[in-house]
């Protein structure tokens, strides 16, 4: 096993995703922060898998020292801690109203230049803040809430709120505080998301406490909804890669879950004329047909018969399906690196 060749694969596959995502529908989505954002998640990680920070700094080739030193910028601003430098700089510009370049740096000169300019840059690009002139010159203010709805025909607020609902029904019994913590979004925000779900009974609360356990009810969105389609794409990621994970962990192990856990990925091979296409396709459209009626059969019975989350067993089933016809590029691109033979073996 060369799991350096595995990580590179899928580090390679995933950027193509996120690729896609920044530019679907024609938007431009701020990437700013993504390279900060995966070092210091890969890092937690790793840590909370009792790896040593010194045994984690040298996995990533650097000092100690430095390692420690970046954690911590990510995780807080130097300037104002208990905050993220993002966090930080918006609520300056909030406060401040129309604010000039040089006094951001002043104030957060404890703070690398490089990282508040990268920051500016980014809440410039996600439309929160908005830029009026030039170099040192240059202004920044916080747009207003109207002009955030100008923007975009979505409600962000829904958004939030679906991706919400998706973490409460993975982590049934979660607090708010780790909600906030795992959503990483502002936590006024989080607040107002959550109280929707809480309002409209998709989210509640197992006592009256801000703080208690939550719990979701049938996590449910519908192919035909306009809204929540994020939620679905890390839905289906998120069951993907924890079938994995699982598979990986419980390699060797001779646990009883071993042979219930992990995927099998089938590719047909056919073309106009074949005398298997029709039926290639056919059994798509209707595996995931009955799998949806029998869901809706299980789903049906658990809400006659109630049963708490700490006694059921989870079964995760994950039915994904793509066809890619012989003239898209990512086909072209396949058969270049292997040869359209081998391709076509697969």
């Amino acid at each position: 096993m060369n799991p350096r060749l595995l990580i590179d694969a899928i580090v390679q596959q995933t950027t193509v995703l996120i690729a896609q995502l920044s530019t679907a529908a024609g938007l431009r989505s701020p990437l700013a922060h993504v390279a900060d954002q995966v070092f210091l998640s890969l890092a937690q990680e790793i840590e909370r898998q009792g790896v040593s920070r010194q045994v984690v700094a040298d996995m990533f080739g650097i000092a100690l020292r430095t390692y420690q030193r970046k954690v911590q910028r990510l995780e807080e601003s130097v300037t104002a801690g208990g905050r993220s430098l993002w966090e930080a700089v918006l609520d300056f510009i909030g406060e401040r109203g129309p604010v000039r370049r040089i006094e951001v740096i002043e104030r957060f000169r404890r703070d690398e230049e490089t990282a508040v300019t990268a920051v500016l840059a980014d809440l410039v690009a996600s439309g929160l803040v908005y830029s009026s002139g030039r170099g040192e010159t240059m202004v920044y203010g916080v747009t207003s809430e109207a002009d955030r709805r100008a923007l975009s025909d979505e409600d962000p607020a829904e958004t939030l709120a679906i991706l919400i609902w998706g973490t409460v029904f993975r982590s049934p019994g979660i607090s708010t505080r780790d909600l906030v913590a795992r959503t990483r979004a502002d936590e006024a925000v989080t607040g107002e998301a959550l109280a929707r779900l809480l309002a409209d009974g998709r989210v509640r609360r197992e006592a009256e406490s801000d703080d208690a356990p939550l719990r979701s009810a049938a996590y449910v969105i519908s192919g035909s909804d306009t809204k929540g389609w994020e939620a679905a794409v890390f839905d289906h990621y998120q069951a993907v890669a924890s079938a994995i994970s699982s598979k990986v962990r419980l390699r060797g192990t001779g646990s009883e879950d071993a042979e219930l856990v992990g995927g099998t990925t089938l590719h047909f091979g056919v073309h106009p004329g074949h005398p298997y296409a029709e039926r290639v396709l056919g059994t798509v459209k209707r595996v995931r047909a009955e799998l949806d009626a029998f869901w809706q059969e299980v789903a049906a019975y658990n809400r006659e018969h109630p049963l708490d989350d700490e006694s059921a067993t989870r079964v995760t089933f994950y039915f994904g399906q793509s066809v890619r016809r012989p003239t898209e590029p990512d086909r072209r691109a396949e058969e270049e690196a292997t040869g359209p033979e081998e391709a076509r073996k697969r």
